[in-house]
């Protein structure tokens, strides 16, 4: 094993564990929160979470193992397991954050209505097109005995070893990112860039409205005013930072993979094996970004997460005659921000 390979495999190693610890604190959240749970978007970051996990602990490992031994990892009937559950958690991953994106258009754009217009009856159904959705290209793969070990990517997934059917699995191959990146990509982009529109729309009307009390209070000190413009700055450049992370992060990961899987198509053009797993690296990467954007680094997930240490502390610090350190009933850590 080369440097190269040494590096793809420290890559793989640290996309697992931070996949692996974030998706399960993701996890805990949702089984600690009954808040969380009652919300329409818990179902979406639910089934996001689950299949970052299967992820992390079926297909990453094997992928690894092939790095290493060069080689088949497992024996063919496994490697078609792995292969189908590469082919339907990458699509479900990525219908997932299409799902996402417009729960998250419903509730900007029908702000009064989103309880009614999104219930959690509405987000399992849902959930139940992503699974059907995602499940209907690795079964016809799986039918037509296009699943198997990909020397190019290290990895089981979609792969065609028979010369005469190059052109069926080439039809297939596009049909199938078509209808799962290009999509997903397609409805990120519309909901998100309405939610922006209609985000900057309310900061102005904000700001119009700021700027009217501004005027009117003629005797304000000069740094209130300064503040005050601040605060509509930065008001406007966190919507849009939301919004380019959510698009880009989906780009970064998903489309060199994407990409690399269509050009193999051509065989005019040459196709490193590093730069293979390279891009198979940056998709798995995914699952370990997505608790971060999506999940942990809102409010209450972080509460969640700080009720969660709380009780660990607090358990921790128990003694045996049922008296804590200071006082059981007080919280080592503020819960509300």
């Amino acid at each position: 094993m080369n440097s190269w390979d040494a590096g793809l495999a420290g890559l793989l190693v640290g996309t697992m564990g931070v996949s692996l610890l974030s998706n399960a604190l993701v996890l805990l959240c949702l089984l600690h929160s009954a808040d969380i749970r009652r919300q329409a978007p818990a179902l979406f970051t639910l089934n996001l979470t689950c299949g970052n996990l299967l992820c992390t602990v079926v297909n990453m490992p094997l992928t690894l193992a092939g790095v290493v031994a060069q080689r088949q990892p497992a024996g063919d009937r496994l490697c078609r397991l792995a292969a189908f559950l590469d082919t339907f958690l990458a699509t479900n991953s990525m219908l997932s954050m299409a799902a996402l994106s417009i729960d998250r258009w419903v509730a900007v754009v029908f702000p009064l209505s989103y309880r009614a217009k999104m219930r959690l009856r509405d987000a399992a159904l849902m959930v139940a097109y992503t699974w059907l959705h995602a499940l209907t290209f690795p079964a016809a793969a799986l039918a037509l005995s296009w699943l198997g070990f990909h020397q190019l990517y290290a990895s089981c997934t979609l792969c065609s070893r028979r010369p005469d059917e190059l052109l069926r699995f080439a039809v297939f191959t596009g049909a199938f990112h078509t209808l799962s990146f290009l999509l997903s990509f397609v409805v990120l982009c519309c909901t998100y860039l309405k939610v922006l529109k209609v985000a900057r729309f309310h900061c102005k009307r904000i700001d119009v409205i700021t700027m009217q009390t501004l005027v009117l209070l003629v005797d304000i000190h000069p740094s209130v005013r300064e503040r005050c413009l601040e605060e509509q700055k930065r008001r406007r450049q966190r919507a849009t930072k939301k919004i380019s992370t959510f698009i880009g992060t989906f780009l970064v990961c998903f489309a060199p993979y994407v990409i690399t899987r269509l050009l193999e198509l051509s065989s005019t053009v040459p196709i490193s094996s590093h730069w293979g797993v390279l891009s198979k690296c940056l998709a798995y990467s995914k699952a370990a970004s997505d608790p971060f954007v999506y999940s942990l680094l809102r409010h209450q997930y972080r509460k969640s997460c700080r009720e969660i240490l709380n009780r660990i502390l607090n358990r921790r610090s128990f003694h045996p005659s049922g008296l804590t350190g200071d006082s059981h009933s007080q919280n080592i850590l503020p819960v509300s921000e």
